[in-house]
């Protein structure tokens, strides 16, 4: 073969990926993937010499025996190679690794040490092996035009992204592997911890203390109903002889502080006592209309996504981020793990182009809006998630869900560049003349919105509905239809979802756009948490481990400290700081500690949640005669979910299936219901009577 008639080989990570670039290349080029990562830590030891200044013992996975096998032929034949793995650290390290092994001729078949070990201070990366050179390039979106500006802007591979993800790496196996045989035995077998998935159970069982610690007060709200005009609108009571009836409170948890509002009225007989003092007739004190207008939200970072997600449509991090992943791949939108706001002025003025064009000039904002980062370490190189097109607002080849996500994204992005959106805000203040059984003179207030203009709400497609107050002025009188006493109860702080658990994480410093799903998924699958009606609670098993290790290793666990460990991380990335000093620093007395802890520290008991019934294999043992055999049910968290056993065990192995009873009966045979599992760990309601009712359901009914 001439070397005129070889091909050009292009690598990338995924085959979508691949056959999306495939048709932009055209036959000079083969586009292979790697399928993901190639070599990494062996998956049966922890694979770090911790007394080697930290080398890294690599393997190459035995299953992709077939794609490196692929990948080398394909490299063989190749005049030239490049290597366009995904714009993040991840994604440097996957083409470090795949230029080691396209450079090392001779490669273990099998799930090996091999020789190579953590040697990065070769930076140079544009070799010769043979009559191949190898090059890397990057882009954040899958375009025609973005691959081909690419090719033109070879580069080597940033050791600096390289380093900060060995670092994390190594940080969490380092802390994986020590941590969880501590737990194994002072908690219970089988357990393990993670660097920041124990940081995000941590943050969900101290929201659960706080929720059983916050004491319920019932408190009163009061409403009229004022006819104005033909139509009637409510006042709410907000004053009595010049006192807030409504204060607010605020307290200090884990994660921050938690307001909320309490009222004067703490009792039914002071609120009747006043309403009974009431006049059918309200007078007008004040009446303040002003304009205000509304601008559009920054366009989607990952955390954000992830939230508008699940606030959206009910969908996990994971189930976002997957669905985000194949616009990606299929070249609809940017790269979808970035943390800035950022978006490249190419972009922008498509879409101013784009809005003028089909809304109107009016719908145009007069200059270019730009946002600004407030993430820590957002990279300025990195855009938004936003589309790659503009033009395309309805995508083929895509099914129902990717389409709702690649609205959310068009809508989002797009709008940024509409009008402001412009409303009238009015503010009615009613008083109240004192009647005779009166406790005081109120004041009622309603509040009116009405759109003057929508702007960027008609790109974005967000619904608003005008609430219209009656024309009026200072001294006019209304006449009161009826007043409605609402009891009410202050409410604890709410358990977190998927939204807030990744808004808080993003708050704290904790993880980085990449991480948050997979924290979430990795803590559902180990059975620390569960998700009742979307909502997030420890498991007992949660409980226990969290107890053990924020008593023995609350520095581990704490924000500050996991949020300087992301930060070092970022050094490390921006080529300020060396990934072994950072683990040499953390390691010397992490070390000592475990040591200490594994000696002295005490065991953790798993709290099981009593059945109130008698083991019936006791029973059985006791009408034999056995008058030892006093065993009762309890609940136990296993490998696959809760289930039901004797507290006895081991000396009695009775187990049955955990059926946890939903609190209402099937829809279609009447029936008990009771809540279940799906395989990916979310709660679902069905028969109790499955297989004869095939019911099922998300959702009670």
């Amino acid at each position: 073969m001439t070397m005129r008639s070889m091909k050009k080989l292009l690598i990338v990570e995924s085959p979508t990926k691949a056959r999306t670039i495939g048709k932009y290349l055209g036959s000079d080029f083969e586009v292979v993937a790697t399928v993901g990562h190639l070599r990494d830590l062996p998956k049966n030891k922890m694979g770090v010499d911790l007394a080697k200044d930290f080398e890294i013992d690599y393997v190459i996975d035995g299953e992709k025996k077939k794609v490196v096998d692929l990948m080398k032929k394909a490299a063989q034949k190749a005049e030239k190679i490049f290597i366009a793995t995904d714009p993040d650290r991840e994604g440097e390290a996957i083409a470090w690794h795949v230029y080691w092994i396209l450079t090392n001729p001779e490669i273990p078949r099998t799930k090996s040490q091999d020789t190579n070990k953590s040697q990065v201070k070769n930076s140079k990366f544009k070799t010769k092996s043979g009559n191949q050179e190898i090059s890397r390039i990057s882009f954040h979106e899958i375009t025609k035009e973005a691959v081909e500006e690419a090719l033109k802007n070879q580069r080597e591979v940033d050791m600096d992204l390289v380093n900060a993800q060995q670092g994390r790496r190594v940080l969490d196996r380092v802390v994986g592997y020590s941590l969880s045989p501590v737990l194994w035995k002072k908690v219970r077998r089988g357990l393990s911890a993670g660097r920041v998935q124990s940081v995000a159970v941590r943050l969900i069982a101290e929201r659960e203390k706080e929720i059983e610690k916050f004491v319920r007060e019932k408190y009163f709200k009061v409403s009229a109903d004022l006819l104005g005009g033909e139509n009637s609108f409510l006042a709410e009571l907000v004053r009595v002889d010049g006192k807030n009836v409504f204060s607010p409170t605020k307290i200090h948890l884990f994660d921050g502080d938690y307001s909320y509002t309490k009222s004067i009225f703490r009792s039914r007989d002071e609120v009747e006592k006043l309403v009974g003092g009431l006049d059918k007739q309200y007078e007008v004190k004040s009446v303040d209309g002003r304009e205000i207008t509304r601008t559009p939200l920054p366009p989607y970072t990952t955390s954000k996504l992830q939230q508008a997600g699940a606030r959206r449509f009910g969908w996990s991090g994971k189930q976002t981020m997957t669905l985000a992943q194949r616009l990606y791949e299929k070249g609809l939108i940017t790269y979808h793990r970035t943390d800035s706001v950022y978006l490249a002025d190419k972009a922008v003025e498509s879409f101013r182009s784009y809005i003028k064009k089909t809304y109107g000039e009016e719908y145009l904002v007069a200059k270019p809006r730009v946002y600004k980062n407030t993430a820590k370490i957002a990279q300025e190189a990195h855009e938004a998630i936003r589309p790659t097109k503009v033009e395309i607002t309805d995508p083929e080849g895509i099914d129902s869900k990717e389409l709702k996500l690649y609205e959310l994204i068009w809508k989002r992005a797009v709008g940024t560049q509409g009008a402001a959106a412009k409303m009238k805000n009015t503010t009615i203040i009613f008083t109240n003349p004192s009647g005779s059984n009166a406790v005081g003179i109120g004041e009622f207030k309603s509040i009116g919105v009405r759109m003057l203009f929508d702007g960027f709400l008609k790109i974005s497609g967000e619904k608003h509905e005008d609430q219209i107050l009656p024309e009026v002025k200072v001294g006019d009188k209304l006449t009161g239809k009826k007043v409605a006493i609402e009891e009410v109860e202050t409410n604890p702080p709410p358990r977190y979802t998927d939204a807030s658990l990744v808004a808080s994480l993003e708050k704290q410093g904790i993880g980085r756009p990449s991480t948050y799903a997979p924290i979430i998924s990795t803590i559902q699958l180990r059975q620390y948490v569960e998700k009742d009606e979307g909502k997030f609670r420890p498991t007992s098993l949660g409980k226990a481990a969290n107890e053990f290790l924020v008593k023995n290793f609350e520095d581990i666990l704490s924000l500050p400290f996991t949020a300087e460990m992301e930060a070092d991380l970022d050094k490390v990335a921006l080529g300020k700081l060396d990934w072994k000093v950072m683990m040499a620093k953390f390691w010397k007395p992490f070390e000592k500690k475990v040591k200490a802890v594994e000696e002295t520290a005490d065991r953790i008991k798993v709290e099981t949640e009593k059945l109130g019934q008698k083991c019936p294999e006791c029973e059985k043992a006791r009408l034999n005669g056995d008058e030892s055999r006093q065993g009762e049910l309890v609940v136990r968290v296993g490998r696959y979910g809760k289930f039901v056993s004797c507290d006895q065990f081991p000396d009695c192995k009775y187990t049955s299936p955990y059926k946890e009873m939903a609190g209402f009966k099937c829809p279609l045979c009447g029936q008990e219901a009771v809540a279940r599992r799906s395989k990916a760990g979310r709660k679902f309601f069905g028969c109790s009577d499955y297989p004869k009712c095939k019911w099922a359901g998300w959702k009670k009914p």
